[in-house]
């Protein structure tokens, strides 16, 4: 009798069509191809136990996993524990759809989209929609040419999904698609907006359930009145503010509580006027300055922008420009998204607009090639962001450059104020190009380097 489960045996596969057999590749081509399909499969089905024999020996062996901790040691297994040890743990619902998985730090990132995982279902699927929805939520953190790592499952209900709208069933159609990618994109921006010391997202290859709202809020970075750092020129920064009773400027610290303890700790020296070394519970911190204080101006100056009206600059002399009648509908029942950016954009013909004003930060852009682009991403996605990132793209160039520079000495209670900022600021975990602001090496790292207790 056969035991439970399923057998599946392939043996002489092209007895009908011998010749396709010449398109075979070397063998360990074709069982890597097979193993990642097997690969997918078992992320699709953490209930189900799998078993993979080659050449009567088991390669691959995933008991099933029901709860939480086995359900990682699968992704570890599958992913890698690297994967694991760098993933935020999601769980979302919301409109009717759960949203949940692994999503990787953008830390850790990749040279190519090899490590992408996403189902709908339970169906793995390659869809363009989703995957704008997560570029769109990486925007702002992913160094430049670098991909994002996920292993990522949405659950709706059937009949809001085509599951036959490609004949390999790799894509999906999506009966309210703009619903889906703004659920898809929130739910991951707000939760990549808590990249920062001692944010609640970050749980290092303990993931638990965490309960995002829809729509990201986000974290005030200004003055607790302790301790600030505000800019008046390139090389001169310093506090406006109150410093801790037993906050001194010399190198001596005095003894603290230890339930005062910061993520970031405190400072204790500047090294070659770069790095920020400070101590807290765990050992030691290394910050780069430069990097974290350009974060923490750049999310400044969005919150600014974000908290008024774009200014927009009348043309001298309106600009025509020609679309299909299909781009001038979108463009009329968008027009409160172009007016939103600072643009003034109307429909002057049944194929063509008219543009008025635009974005004071955009004036010497090309206007034309980017309401167009706009235009194609409506088409395709429902939505667009390029008006949003090329002023955010110009806000962090502001930002780079009104930032702290290196071999600028700061005093003791300043690098305070930055790691205070650091801790309050959204994604301050990576500046705006990707790249890490800071690292911790813990008391055991460091007694390794020495030999300590061998």
């Amino acid at each position: 009798s056969h035991p439970v489960g399923t057998t599946v045996e392939v043996r002489d596969l092209f007895f009908n069509t011998p010749a396709r057999r010449k398109f075979l590749r070397t063998e360990r081509t074709e069982y890597q191809h097979v193993d990642q399909l097997l690969r997918k499969l078992a992320l699709s089905r953490f209930s189900t136990a799998f078993t993979v024999r080659h050449n009567q020996r088991a390669t691959r062996r995933w008991p099933a996993a029901n709860s939480l901790t086995e359900r990682n040691q699968r992704i570890a297994d599958i992913c890698g524990k690297a994967f694991l040890e760098n993933a935020i743990y999601l769980d979302k619902e919301a409109a009717g759809m759960r949203l949940y998985g692994w999503l990787a730090l953008p830390t850790y990132s990749r040279s190519q989209a090899d490590l992408q995982y996403f189902y709908v279902n339970g169906r793995a699927v390659r869809d363009k929609l989703i995957s704008h929805a997560v570029r769109q939520a990486y925007r702002d953190v992913l160094f430049h040419g670098r991909h994002p790592a996920y292993a990522l499952y949405l659950e709706l209900d059937p009949e809001k999904v085509d599951v036959n709208a490609h004949p390999s069933k790799h894509e999906v159609r999506f009966r309210d698609s703009r619903m889906v990618h703004e659920i898809v994109y929130r739910s991951l921006e707000s939760l990549l907006a808590d990249t920062r010391p001692g944010g609640t997202g970050i749980t290092a290859a303990h993931p638990v359930r965490m309960d995002i709202p829809f729509r990201a809020a986000r974290h005030s970075s200004g003055s607790s009145g302790q301790s600030t750092m505000r800019l008046h020129t390139g090389e001169q920064m310093a506090t406006y503010s109150a410093l801790h009773a037993n906050e001194r400027v010399d190198d001596a610290q005095p003894q603290r509580d230890p339930a005062d303890e910061h993520p970031l700790g405190h400072a204790i020296a500047q090294l070659h006027g770069v790095y920020i070394l400070a101590q807290n519970q765990k050992g030691l911190i290394i910050v780069d300055m430069h990097a974290a204080h350009e974060r923490i101006t750049y999310e400044r100056l969005k919150r600014s922008f974000d908290g008024g009206k774009i200014r927009s600059q009348p043309l001298l002399v309106p600009q025509s420009i020609r679309v299909s009648m299909n781009e001038a509908d979108l463009a009329e029942q968008n027009s409160g998204h172009f007016e939103k950016l600072g643009f003034d954009v109307a429909r002057s013909g049944p194929e063509a607009l008219m543009i008025r004003e635009v974005p004071v930060l955009l004036a010497g852009a090309d206007t034309e090639q980017l309401v167009q682009d706009v235009l194609a991403d409506f088409s395709e996605h429902g939505s667009s962001d390029r008006i949003l990132a090329h002023l955010n793209e110009l806000l962090s160039t502001m930002a780079c450059h009104g930032s702290v520079r290196a071999n600028r000495e700061l005093t003791i209670p300043e690098m305070n104020a930055l790691l205070r900022d650091m801790e309050k600021t959204e994604r301050s975990d990576q500046c705006n190009h990707g790249r890490p602001t800071w690292t911790q090496l813990s008391m055991d790292e460091l007694d390794r380097l020495f030999m300590r207790g061998r």
